[in-house]
């Protein structure tokens, strides 16, 4: 059952991105996912860490203002690992979008920490790396 779970949570993070057929981005659910204290980082071009909260406003700012269209975001391949209450995932990703009017494509790879929580499993931290 855990397996399922995280999967659906990785899931459940990838789609808090989509603004395709004029949706809007639910990256309010971000704070859902992540523990409180929760870390995310950028590994390039420059590194940067963040707490939920800074990185979910510049994000809800890109998604919503109309510079950053038809976005998705999703996993393509994973590898996890469970040992009792923690997991860790590496996942292969694709995006695309038309940002600035441009259209966009690119590929990443992200780390993911989970934890098991008296609520379920939740994010305690996720790393990622851009590939283009």
């Amino acid at each position: 059952m855990s397996k399922i779970e995280i999967d659906a949570l990785t899931a459940e993070f990838f789609g808090a991105f989509d603004n395709r057929d004029g949706r809007t981005a639910d990256v309010e659910r971000i704070r859902r996912l992540f523990l409180p204290g929760g870390i995310i980082v950028m590994t390039g071009p420059q590194f940067t860490a963040y707490t939920v909260e800074e990185f979910i406003e510049p994000r809800e700012r890109l998604l919503g203002d109309g510079r950053l269209v038809e976005f998705s975001e999703w996993e393509t391949s994973e590898r996890t690992e469970i040992v009792g209450d923690i997991a860790s995932r590496f996942s292969e990703y694709r995006k695309s979008g038309i940002r600035d009017g441009e259209p966009f494509e690119g590929s990443g790879t992200k780390t993911t920490q989970f934890v098991r929580t008296p609520e379920g499993w939740r994010i305690a931290a996720l790393s990622w790396h851009d590939h283009g």
